[in-house]
């Protein structure tokens, strides 16, 4: 069930942004209405007073933790929800295979990689530990590696 309502919550969030790109005229207002200070970027005060279900995910929309949260976060955002349920844009088989290297490389059972457990686990992960430990905690949850992966394939295009 909480899954279903995550998953739920993923696909509904950043749709605004999707919509602006898409030309939806209603959401992109909203959006628009949104950024009070109108240079094309959420602050977390903006996203919390024009649009609170955004807010709730803005620390995993903010996958470069500038404190702003643009569209094409949003949209990254987005489709790192729906190839995790396995709707749209991919195959769910490759979010699992993912989810289950990172749950073998998660030692220690906490649901999160330290830096020994992605160096001994996910060499290739480790060498970028720093760039996707959004947080700065020094561990990697499953959350800041998909907001990661999709933030790569959306500079990339894809």
């Amino acid at each position: 069930m909480r899954r279903r309502a995550l998953a739920a919550a993923i696909m509904l969030v950043p749709v605004l942004a999707f919509a602006a790109a898409r030309g939806n005229e209603k959401l992109t207002e909203r959006f628009r209405r949104a950024d009070a200070d109108g240079n094309g970027m959420l602050s977390r005060a903006e996203a919390e007073t024009a649009l609170p279900r955004l807010a709730e995910h803005f620390d995993a929309i903010d996958v470069n933790r500038d404190g702003q949260i643009s569209p094409e976060e949003i949209r990254a955002f987005r489709r790192a929800g729906r190839k995790a349920t396995g709707r749209g844009g991919g195959t769910g088989r490759s979010g699992a295979k993912f989810e289950a290297y990172f749950t073998r490389a998660d030692t220690d059972g906490d649901g999160m990689l330290s830096r020994v457990e992605a160096e001994r686990g996910m060499p290739r992960i480790a060498g970028k530990f720093g760039r996707i430990d959004r947080d700065g905690d020094g561990r990697l949850t499953l959350e800041e590696m998909r907001a990661w992966l999709a933030l790569r394939r959306a500079a990339r295009g894809g």
